[in-house]
């Protein structure tokens, strides 16, 4: 579940590039913005790769006594994954606004 997480970053640092241009001085306030979008998927991708490894180590140890639990602990994976995607909006909204 936490390979996606890999890709939000990717995604940003295409955009980023893409934002780039070589041959004109970059103004200060792009350059942090850049910053401020790439530290935002990073930071709440690895909160969310350490949430999903918590749980999926406590889920994993949980199903082995109750088959049951296997349901919440999808559930529970999915919350934690949502972490990296809010940090790939702000990133991207971050990156939007960049532009102006």
């Amino acid at each position: 579940m936490s390979g996606i997480i890999a890709v939000y970053g990717l995604v940003v640092a295409v955009v980023i590039h893409g934002d780039l241009n070589r041959s004109e001085s970059q103004a200060l306030y792009t350059g942090f913005m850049h910053l401020g979008a790439g530290l935002s998927v990073g930071f709440t991708g690895l909160a969310a790769g350490y949430a999903i490894g918590i749980v999926g180590d406590a889920g994993v140890r949980a199903y082995m006594q109750q088959s049951r639990v296997y349901v919440g602990m999808i559930l529970i994976l999915i919350f934690a994954e949502v972490l990296g995607l809010y940090g790939l909006i702000v990133g991207l909204i971050l990156n939007s606004k960049s532009r102006a």
